[in-house]
């Protein structure tokens, strides 16, 4: 779920800016929100403990290993709303300062009223603001879950802070836009994780739950996680739409007529077992490697039933989605219509 998590809060941030900011600084904007919306599922590399401990085993001996260690602080210190917007102030403070390329103008050499002056003193503070931010966080975050919580609460940190370090300088951005960034990107994620899996601790480190249970979409398991399977896919259709009217493309010119394979996926309906949100692996692998489609020409000799230019990214992107889009929908259609046992 973490492409759909980047690719929501890509979709929003570059949508809204897109009004009153130029194409690049939009988009700009957007990705700078899509890295911020991927850095809450940096509390997944716990699971690699699990995986230590089972050592090389059978796939689903590892990927059971793999699931039940992240359950211990997975979308809990770092999916939380109130952290997301402490979090963000962090970030913003810690950009304070270093962001963009300033000139200034000098007046008589009167280096005291040099605004970088102003700039080095307001920074210096910031970054004490952000500082104490973080120290906070991680000690709650210690007090409440332990020195795992702890551990976690500091690499999502780092991670943010990265993100924020990153922007401020290939960017032009300022504190303010990386706060709406931050913002956008941590509110946006929690969302996404209430369909899959345990819900977010939308309120860490307060007691109270919004939500006890994940939201089901349908009461049939298969049929729920087609549902979910299809709201990832909705979100990363909007992302790609978003793009393209930004950069004045048009979705049919990027797709290839050899989206049209996906269709051959329908016999995976009953040549594999029914797949649940509980197993699902066999379903979310094989799906997605039907988008290579999208790619598939770079290997071939001729390229016959090709009418898109398939030497451009965007149309190899766009025909891979389609084609994993369209898989989807034949496999639901054959599920329905000649359910397995």
């Amino acid at each position: 779920m973490m492409v759909g998590h980047a690719m929501l809060a890509f979709a929003v941030a570059t949508a809204v800016t897109a009004r009153w900011w130029s194409r690049e600084r939009a988009l700009a904007f957007g990705l700078v929100a899509g890295a911020f919306a991927a850095v809450p599922d940096v509390d997944m590399l716990y699971a690699v403990f699990g995986l230590a401990q089972v050592g090389l085993a059978s796939v689903w001996t590892m990927t059971d290993a793999f699931w039940s260690s992240s359950h211990v602080v997975h979308r809990a210190v770092t999916h939380s709303l109130v952290v997301g917007v402490i979090a963000a102030v962090a970030f913003a403070a810690s950009v304070v300062g270093r962001g963009g390329n300033r000139t200034y103008a000098t007046d008589g050499g009167n280096v005291t009223d040099d605004p970088r002056l102003a700039d080095a003193t307001a920074g210096n503070w910031s970054r004490l603001v952000a500082v104490s931010l973080v120290t906070g966080l991680a000690a709650v975050a210690y007090v409440e879950s332990g020195l795992l919580g702890g551990a976690v609460m500091l690499a999502f940190l780092v991670a943010g802070l990265a993100v924020a370090a990153v922007a401020s300088r290939a960017t032009d951005f300022g504190p303010r836009a990386v706060f709406a960034a931050a913002l956008v990107g941590l509110l946006t994620h929690p969302f996404g994780d209430v369909f899959t899996g345990a819900p977010p601790r939308f309120l860490y480190p307060l007691d109270f739950r919004l939500l006890t249970e994940r939201v089901v979409l349908l009461s049939d398991p298969t049929l729920n996680l087609l549902a979910v399977f299809g709201v990832e896919l909705g979100t990363i259709w909007l992302a790609g739409y978003v793009y393209l009217r930004a950069t004045d493309r048009r979705v049919l010119s990027h797709v290839d007529t050899r989206a049209a394979f996906g269709v051959a996926y329908a016999i995976a309906a009953v040549a594999m077992p029914a797949p649940t949100m509980e197993v699902s692996y066999h379903f979310v692998f094989s799906i997605l490697a039907v988008g290579a489609v999208g790619v598939a020409p770079n290997l071939l000799p001729s390229r016959p039933m090709m009418s898109a230019d398939f030497h451009e990214a965007v149309t190899w992107v766009i025909t891979g989605l389609t084609a994993v889009s369209v898989a989807a929908l034949t496999y639901t259609l054959v599920y329905v219509v000649y359910p397995l046992p």
